[in-house]
């Protein structure tokens, strides 16, 4: 909707409270809705089993609307973006991000999800329609979009209609069965195709790690199946050998360390030779605080699992004889005391300091775009330096690549907060439609509450700090 409500298209619907915007009446009617779902209600079990189905088709026919509303606001940004000249290379740039902020998605997602959108709406009305009736649900209509991905526009449509034409025959099938089948008749239509999305695949091969629970995390490969095979028969190989050997630890355990023997050349897993951004106040280092700690690029973690991990590296008496000769590097970091956000980094270290880059990417710890969380690959200016953007701190925000390359699409509009507020470092965007969105850089590990504040501001360094200083001065 426009800034006064009003639909793209400009249609309004005249109620007896007067002219009512079409767009803001379908939005009240799906919030009471809302408020309807809300109640509770005394019902028998067969009556909430029936609920729980109808809810489940009412979330699929919402998918399918939000599908449809994707689509019709690609075709809308795209004649605007075409109106403001934008070359025909780089028109729809940007609308998937609007998507993902509309979801509350991260924009990688929002897409995916515009490019599901399109795929349902306008090459596969089957599947569409299925998901509309609620007989489908939005992820095995995804399931069909990605498996006939490699098809021509006809062969996609005849595919689209043999497993989607009667959606009967999807009944009880699981989520293998139905990729199975999928398969199956995307190979039958065009198998040249298929064999062509193979070798395709292969080059999209990559490794990606993201957070696991309880500090630990899952390092995926994506690898050619032979490869993947290879791999895995190696390490249980290996894994195998070891335990014939006496070895004390898991099968899984030795695999997962010969893992990181191999990959990294250490002689033992645990002896991690890069470095590894820990954010911990001084408290939780040196005083025995609970304080949770902070990794860019994982999370939070525990405050005794991180004051552990410094003390295996320097190896403490009670640690000794691992064999390690890791080397650690203490740098203090200026907090806010009213945020807890990043103000200044100290940049006394015996190696080259990485500069204003990197001082944002501790601040910001991911991409600033709301629900986006992937790593900070671009720092660049919230106002475009051609606009007078100013290469400082307040200035700089961190983004992923896809964030980055989003806003340089027309109508998007940044803007930083006052240095100095209270509130740190905010950045407010706001999309083509003319809908805003903020975001707040975080807060570091430490920040006091609001009782604690007014000391923050007077007590310039402890003594925990100072001691921090010398030792670090020492180094």
């Amino acid at each position: 909707m426009d800034d006064d409500g009003a639909a793209p298209g400009g249609e309004r619907l005249t109620s007896a409270a007067g002219s009512v915007p079409a767009g803001a009446l379908a939005v009240a009617v799906l919030e009471s809705w809302r408020g309807v779902l809300g109640e509770v209600r005394t019902i028998s079990d067969a009556e909430r089993v029936d609920l729980i189905r109808a809810l489940e088709e009412l979330k699929s026919a919402a998918c399918a609307a939000q599908a449809q509303l994707s689509v019709e606001l690609d075709a809308s940004q795209r004649a605007e973006q075409a109106r403001a000249g934008v070359p025909l290379s780089r028109r729809g740039a940007g609308i998937g991000a609007q998507v993902a902020l509309a979801r509350r998605e991260s924009p990688h997602r929002g897409g995916r999800l515009l490019g599901l959108a399109k795929a349902l709406v306008v090459e596969m009305p089957h599947t569409y329609r299925a998901l509309q009736q609620g007989l489908l649900s939005e992820w095995r209509a995804t399931l069909l979009v990605r498996e006939s991905a490699c098809l021509s526009v006809e062969d996609r449509t005849a595919f689209d209609a043999e497993m989607a034409g009667d959606p009967a025959q999807l009944e009880g099938l699981g989520d293998r069965q139905l990729v199975a089948r999928a398969k199956r008749v995307a190979y039958r239509l065009d198998a040249a195709s298929v064999v062509r999305r193979a070798r395709k695949a292969e080059s999209e091969r990559c490794v990606s790690l993201r957070p696991a629970p309880d500090t630990m995390s899952y390092l995926t490969g994506l690898l050619p199946v032979t490869q993947g095979v290879a791999v895995l028969a190696a390490l249980t190989k290996a894994a195998d050998s070891a335990r014939a050997r006496g070895d004390e630890r898991s099968r899984g355990q030795v695999m997962a360390d010969t893992l990181v023997e191999r990959v990294t050349g250490q002689e033992t897993a645990d002896a991690v030779p890069v470095e590894v951004q820990l954010v911990m106040t001084e408290r939780t280092l040196l005083a025995g605080d609970d304080e949770p700690a902070h990794i860019p690029g994982y999370g939070t973690v525990p405050g005794g699992w991180a004051r552990r991990l410094v003390a295996r590296r320097l190896g403490t008496p009670e640690l000794a004889g691992l064999g390690r000769h890791t080397r650690v590097w203490l740098r203090r970091l200026f907090t806010s005391p009213t945020t807890g956000q990043l103000v200044r980094m100290d940049s006394r270290r015996r190696t080259v300091p990485p500069g204003l880059a990197r001082f944002i990417a501790a601040r910001d710890q991911t991409c600033r775009t709301p629900w986006c969380d992937a790593p900070v690959r671009h720092v660049d200016h919230v106002v475009p330096w051609s606009e007078g953007g100013k290469t400082g701190a307040d200035g700089l925000e961190g983004y992923c690549e896809a964030c980055n390359y989003a806003k340089q699409a027309p109508g998007w509009r940044t803007r930083a907060g006052p240095p100095g507020d209270e509130s740190g470092h905010v950045v407010e965007t706001t999309s083509p439609t003319g809908h805003r969105y903020r975001s707040w850089a975080p807060a570091l590990p430490g920040h006091p509450p609001p009782d604690e504040r007014e000391s923050a501001h007077t007590d310039r360094d402890s003594a925990a700090e100072r001691y921090l200083l010398d030792l670090h001065r020492v180094a």
